[in-house]
């Protein structure tokens, strides 16, 4: 509902495509420096603790925004907004961090299994984006804002309150060396030290950036260039998450018989082409089909750099190396918003057109060079 609604409601609030694509900056960019501390955080102190912290934090200030903005308006109503994604987003990459850490935790004990683990955690994440985004279109459009946050809240609440309880970290003794710069050089020499990784993120940070064009611009598009309404936007996004919860249980087989780079290079191909063809869609069906195609690709993908994460990432220093990667994934996101706040709206189809492009040669280099590449030997390593 968040990642979707909040370029919607501004959209609504402002109908300026310039306004829309700052917003997409403001609600990404402080997400960014939360990484390290998050990595950090779940490395000192236990996922399950996060998680269940960050959650219930995020409850808490969306509760006590929901009243505030249903007595505001204009202006004030707007900078609350943006303030509230601001707090919400950065909570979020904490509780993020930490059920990443718990998978790659399940995934290295299923060992040449860990392909169906990743498939089965992403299949939970597009079950939720199928429900999450149709849902926050229709409460905007039903309800208004407050509707929309006041669910986002209690969700976060009952997330708090069925995340388990497991043994926590053992505790480290204070030591002034540990701080944000170091958990990021840590997170960065054992990246470096794994090619295939980093050249399979440096390909999806490419491919993210399109992904993330299209997600500031859709409500530009479907609203404005093919005058659908809110609720159709939230449905092009519920569209997407089927198209992907479809490609994700698929994807187990798949890899079983084909393995883990053939079905990858498929991947590549199947999110490439419909990113080219978006540009050119003139009707909502046929939009909505490419978007569908495209997050399909795009899951797959996923799924094979989890996989890969959880298997070449060394368990002590997985939270660190893991903020690092989500970091490079998630710059591409603000630059999106950065691009929409400046482009003509005229000229929005042939961003997409040069994003696609760059996505294309960043897959084509990460299952070339990144399949060709063995692991250096360091200090992260074991």
């Amino acid at each position: 509902m968040a990642t979707y609604g909040i370029p919607l409601l501004v959209l609504g609030t402002t109908n300026s495509s310039a306004l829309t694509g700052i917003a997409f900056v403001l609600a990404w960019a402080p997400r960014l420096c939360t990484f390290t501390l998050a990595g950090m955080a779940v490395d000192r102190y236990g996922p399950a603790r996060v998680f269940r912290l960050a959650a219930a934090t995020r409850a808490l200030i969306t509760g006590l925004a929901t009243p505030a903005l249903a007595v505001t308006d204009g202006h004030a109503a707007l900078g609350l907004v943006m303030l509230l994604a601001t707090c919400a987003g950065c909570l979020t990459q904490f509780s993020y961090i930490a059920a990443e850490s718990v998978g790659a935790v399940a995934s290295r004990d299923a060992g040449d299994g860990a392909h169906r683990v990743q498939s089965v955690l992403l299949g939970i994440d597009q079950t939720a984006a199928l429900v999450g985004p149709a849902a926050g279109g229709l409460l905007l459009q039903w309800h208004g804002p407050s509707g929309m946050l006041a669910a986002i809240g209690g969700l976060s609440m009952l997330s708090a309150a069925i995340a388990p309880r497991m043994r926590p970290a053992p505790r480290r003794a204070p030591d002034a060396t540990t701080t944000a710069a170091r958990g990021w050089r840590t997170g960065w020499s054992t990246l470096r030290a794994l090619p295939a990784l980093a050249w399979l993120v440096a390909g999806l940070a490419l491919s993210n950036l399109a992904l993330a064009l299209l997600e500031v611009a859709t409500p530009v598009i479907v609203v404005k260039q093919l005058g659908q309404s809110s609720a159709s936007v939230g449905m092009v996004w519920s569209c997407a998450a089927a198209a992907s919860l479809l490609a994700v249980a698929t994807c187990r087989v798949t890899i079983d018989r084909w393995g883990l780079t053939r079905v990858g290079r498929c991947a590549a191909l199947v999110t490439g082409v419909p990113c080219f063809l978006i540009a050119y869609a003139d009707s909502y069906p046929a939009y909505l089909t490419l978007i569908a195609v495209f997050m399909a690709g795009d899951s797959v993908l996923a799924v094979v750099l989890r996989t890969l994460r959880s298997h070449l990432i060394p368990a002590e220093v997985f939270g660190s190396t893991l903020s690092v990667t989500v970091l490079l994934l998630l710059l591409p996101y603000p630059l999106a918003g950065g691009l929409m706040a400046i482009v003509d709206p005229t000229d929005i189809r042939t961003l997409i057109t040069v994003c696609a492009v760059l996505q294309s040669l960043g897959l084509l280099c990460a299952f070339t060079l990144g399949t060709r590449s063995r692991p250096r030997r360091g200090k992260h390593r074991r």
